[in-house]
């Protein structure tokens, strides 16, 4: 099959993947199935075990237990060479003595092959770097060495290509841009791409499935938009963007489920609610509030959830408004206003009501505190993880 054309590639599969270090457990037992041709992002902070999976595909660790197929062949003990597989580094690791042909050449040649110019012309016309074929790494930007990186990686034809960090070392705009250019080279080639990040926008816009990693397990798989909108834990309703969580006591189930928290009543869909038992935290994301005068409460539609409270901050971010208002048990909520209308925003001192649509609310289970997840957010979005 020609470079740059798709072609049929083989699901991978982790089974009971276990990495000890010592007493420490990095990765504690994964079992996950990452569909083949897809875009799939391991999504984590810090410490949380992405980087140690990464690494025991590649063959670069070996697991302490558990199994790597590809499709049906076990690969686990294979070394590294001998997999399907290819690795692209943040360092990116390009040959700096060598022009960017001869460093995408270099895996073909190793191996043995004589004729490399029409793969290789094919994979930088993949990658749009054609004209800079004779240029050096030092004579490129950034992301095109990133580029070249990935075409080097992919001119082996790897069943699968592990991606780590590989934007970390742009700056935010080109990160952006090369962000869609990685999905459009994945969506062209037809490899499965597996990559590794601690950036949670990177992870949703880039991947076709999500896997929020935290202390070496999944806490939730699925598509980026479902886990976002539907978190099953606190910790992934703190570390993949923000949320509002208020903790309360269910009043009564059904298709609704009803929770009472410091005196006021919320709806939750029950297909939303994962909460086993009488304890539930009412959880809801900041761009799904809508902020008014507290005199106007009467704009909001029947049955919406409200809160009543001060507005102690405001930012204007140019695209939204961010709200920080204190309710009046002491608790900070956020809130996103997109800036439709010029001069339509609240002050600090206001009293407003902040009111959402029941279908937009989830319901948690309160067990592991509703601060997880919170630190890990944050330190995702400041650090450079290394594992």
């Amino acid at each position: 099959m020609p470079v740059g054309v798709s072609r049929e590639v083989e699901d991978l599969r982790l089974v009971n993947l276990t990495k000890q270090f010592g007493d420490s457990t990095a990765v504690d037992g994964i079992s996950i199935t990452i569909p083949a041709g897809s875009f799939f992002a391991l999504l984590g902070a810090s410490g949380c075990g992405k980087t140690t999976t990464l690494r025991m595909v590649a063959g670069l660790e070996d697991p302490s237990a558990g199994q790597i197929f590809i499709g049906e062949k076990d690969i686990t003990q294979l070394r590294a060479f001998q997999r399907p597989v290819n690795t692209v580094f943040q360092s990116y690791a390009l040959f700096p003595h060598l022009d960017i042909y001869e460093n995408v050449a270099f895996g073909l040649r190793r191996r043995g092959i004589k004729d490399v110019d029409l793969q290789v012309k094919r994979m930088l016309d993949l990658v749009e770097l054609s004209a800079l074929d004779r240029r050096k790494p030092s004579q490129l930007s950034g992301g095109q060495q990133q580029r070249v990186a990935v075409a080097r990686a992919l001119i082996n034809q790897p069943d699968v290509l592990l991606l780590d960090e590989p934007l970390g070392a742009l700056d935010l705009k080109l990160r952006r841009q090369m962000q869609i250019e990685l999905k459009r080279i994945q969506s062209e080639v037809g490899t499965t791409f597996v990559h590794v990040t601690h950036d949670q926008e990177e992870a949703m816009t880039m991947a076709d499935t999500v896997a929020v990693m935290n202390a070496g397990r999944i806490e939730q798989l699925g598509h980026p938009a479902d886990v976002y909108e539907t978190p099953h834990t606190i910790f992934v309703a703190n570390f993949l963007g923000q949320s509002n969580l208020i903790a309360g006591e269910k009043l009564s189930s059904g298709e609704v489920v009803e929770v009472g928290a410091h005196g006021l009543g919320f709806k939750i869909p029950a297909k939303r609610n994962v909460a086993p038992g009488s304890h539930v935290v009412v959880g809801v994301r900041p761009e799904k509030m809508t902020v008014l005068d507290a005199h106007d409460e009467h704009k909001l539609p029947i049955g919406h959830n409200r809160i009543f409270g001060v507005v102690t901050d405001v930012s204007y971010t140019g695209v939204s408004t961010q709200y920080l208002v204190q309710t009046p048990w002491d608790q900070t909520i956020i809130a996103f206003e997109q800036n439709s209308i010029v001069g339509d925003r609240s002050s600090v001192g206001d009293q407003v009501v902040l009111g959402w649509a029941p279908e937009h609310t989830f319901g948690l289970d309160p067990a592991e505190g509703v601060t997880s997840g919170i630190h890990e957010g944050v330190s995702a979005l400041e650090s450079d993880p290394e594992a």
